[in-house]
Formats: C-alpha cells, structure tokens, sequence
C-alpha cells in the first residue's frame, strides 16, 4: 500500500468520519499534525485495538471518496 499522506484540508473531515465510525475516539485521539501520519497511525491502532495496516487502510478508504459520509 502507498504510504499515507493526509492533506490537512482534508483532515476535518476525515476526522469526523473517523468519530462516527469509532464513537470512543476522543478529540485527543484524533489530533494531527501535517507530516506526523505515522505517529497518528500508531495512536489509532492503539486506540482501536487493530494493527496498524488496518488503520492505513481504513485512513484509505476515508480519503479515497473525501466527500462521501461513508468510511
């Protein structure tokens, strides 16, 4: 899979997205910094009790469509 890089315009959004699917997500949970993808996919496999090739994925699949609700 290609390396993640989240464009912090779309970083709003997905964060919302990432709240609706995983309600227990906190604000703290889900801060980012532009450049600190590794460190944010860490802090959510932690979180979500998943490895951290499931949380690219799914960050994937949240931008692959920005504007769809659907994660």
């Amino acid at each position: 899979m290609a390396p993640l890089i989240i464009n912090p315009q779309h970083w709003e959004r997905l964060k919302l997205k990432l709240k609706r699917k995983y309600n227990h997500l906190s604000d703290n949970d889900l801060l980012f910094e532009p450049g600190n993808e590794e460190k944010l996919i860490a802090n959510l496999a932690q979180r979500l009790n998943r490895n951290p090739d499931y949380v690219v994925f799914t960050l994937h699949k949240g931008l692959l469509n920005i504007d769809n609700n659907r994660l």
